[in-house]
């Protein structure tokens, strides 16, 4: 009898477990909210695309100028109620962290008007990091802690609570590495796509570049080349006898 109560002990800890686990990956590992882009700004034109975020939030933006002649242009982040939080003038690239002061809409602008002639392509990425969502999860965990101690009110009569304490605080131990690698992760991510933009930018400049040599090396080859003709040409005037001798 005692085995078959140990057996349902173990399974029903299980169970928490598996709930725990599947808590902890929906809800207490997904605070962010993540946005990367790439695009193409015309010359002599401005963009602006639109971010949500609240009060309590945390807005992170970078950017990056990959392909364009200069390499550079304008970037201004606008509040839902008009102010001008962040501005830059032809820069290639930037990061800027910012507190909302205010719930809505934020406006992030990229200028080109200042370039006639040439377009640019633009990464940007757009990190939310949203308090609420990590309040959710908290509320989350605190109704598995009302499970769990309702749990171990049943499990009391099977008399098996310090097994079950250790295997709740290795559930514990087990959802901080998550959130953990978690973190990890996404950094990962983020270093990753900023590598993704810096190596599109280098080889956008290594073409350019490739493009010039070879426009340059041409150009000289020709230029080799048509003074090569023209000395052969002139020598062979000189000893050139157009005289006629009579005899």
């Amino acid at each position: 009898m005692s085995c078959q109560m140990a057996a349902a002990a173990a399974a029903l800890v299980c169970l928490l477990t598996c709930f725990s686990l599947a808590a902890g990956l929906s809800l207490g590992l997904g605070p962010k909210q993540q946005i990367e882009f790439t695009f193409v700004l015309p010359a002599g034109n401005t963009e602006c695309f639109f971010q949500t975020a609240k009060q309590s939030d945390t807005l992170e933006v970078e950017y990056q100028v990959i392909a364009g002649s200069g390499l550079d242009v304008g970037f201004t982040l606008i509040s839902p109620g008009g102010h001008r939080l962040v501005s830059d003038f032809r820069r290639s690239e930037g990061i800027h962290m910012v507190d909302p002061m205010e719930d809505g809409d934020y406006r992030l602008c990229f200028d080109n008007s200042f370039s006639k002639l040439s377009e640019k392509m633009v990464f940007f990425e757009v990190i939310v990091n949203s308090q609420s969502s990590s309040d959710a999860a908290a509320d989350e965990w605190a109704d598995v802690a009302v499970a769990e101690s309702v749990a171990e009110y049943r499990l009391e009569d099977l008399r098996v609570r310090p097994a079950k304490r250790v295997l709740f605080s290795l559930i514990c131990l087990l959802k901080a590495r998550l959130e953990s690698v978690y973190r990890q992760l996404e950094k990962s991510r983020q270093v990753l796509a900023t590598l993704r933009a810096l190596e599109a930018r280098d080889r956008y400049l290594l073409e350019d570049n490739l493009w010039r040599v070879s426009f340059w090396s041409c150009m000289n080859l020709l230029v080799i080349a048509t003074v090569a003709v023209t000395q052969i040409y002139s020598l062979r005037r000189l000893f050139d006898n157009t005289k006629r001798v009579r005899t």
